[in-house]
């Protein structure tokens, strides 16, 4: 017979829905905590706004150091699912390009989990190995097939995707209007796009045709996912890809 694997201490527990509940409310308090005010909170303050007692979230965290890695594995197991949503509802290209963007947006509201993330060189653990192999994983296969769909750079790797993720998510953060910070995010992702092929320049004496003002301006992004929209000719441009988009911006808006 072979032995039992030792628990991962900050595991999710196999045992009661209690227990299970009780670990989720501290997991979503701490990192509400860690996010609005640093990763200095104590575990006490943690399960008063949590609503436990302290004993509770010992059971679960021994330390300190448990839990914080507890809401970094959880921070990136989201971004995992995220992978997966995005993979089964858009084209391979756009499926990768909106998910960048979703890690970006969400890595830049959680600005000290993701610092405590990328500077605590003890990194990463049992717990957090397992989340950050599943999320590398994951962004292989969207780039996988991005390339396979000719919408990305051959030269492009994974780690290159990663890095540019903590990147961007710096440069959202440090710019004080959202709206421009999104779109240097997605000027910046759209680098990594295949080049488009350019049509055979026309001879220097050849009058140049008049292009339309707006031609410059055809190619915009949906505000809430990223995916590219087709501007028409005519009529208000389009702010979003479709109404889930539409809907989910607006329940944000409702939230704030």
């Amino acid at each position: 017979m072979t032995a039992a694997a030792a628990p991962v201490p900050g595991a999710a527990p196999a045992g009661r829905a209690d227990a299970r509940r009780n670990r989720e409310i501290v997991l979503r308090t701490a990192m509400r905590m860690f996010t609005e005010e640093g990763l200095e909170v104590s575990l006490g303050r943690i399960a008063q706004r949590a609503g436990v007692g302290a004993g509770t979230v010992y059971r679960h965290f021994p330390s300190k150091e448990i839990l914080v890695e507890a809401v970094l594995a959880e921070h990136v197991e989201g971004f995992v699912a995220a992978a997966g949503r995005w993979a089964a509802r858009a084209a391979p290209g756009e499926a990768l390009f909106g998910f960048l963007l979703e890690v970006i947006e969400k890595s830049a509201g959680r600005q000290h989990v993701c610092d405590a993330l990328t500077a605590d060189k003890s990194w990463p653990r049992a717990m957090l190995t397992a989340a950050a192999q599943r999320f590398h994983e994951a962004l292989e296969r969207l780039l996988c097939e991005a390339k396979q769909a000719g919408a990305i750079r051959a030269d492009v790797r994974a780690d290159d995707l990663a890095a540019l993720a903590v990147g961007g998510a710096a440069l959202r953060s440090a710019h004080r209007d959202r709206v421009r910070g999104t779109r240097l995010v997605r000027l910046l992702l759209d680098g990594l796009r295949t080049p488009a092929v350019t049509k055979v320049g026309s001879f220097r004496d050849a009058p140049s045709p008049q292009r339309h003002e707006s031609a410059a301006h055809s190619v915009r992004h949906c505000a809430e996912c990223g995916a590219r929209l087709r501007v028409h000719a005519t009529g208000r441009p389009p702010r979003y890809c479709g109404p889930t988009c539409r809907q989910r911006a607006r329940r944000r808006r409702i939230a704030t």
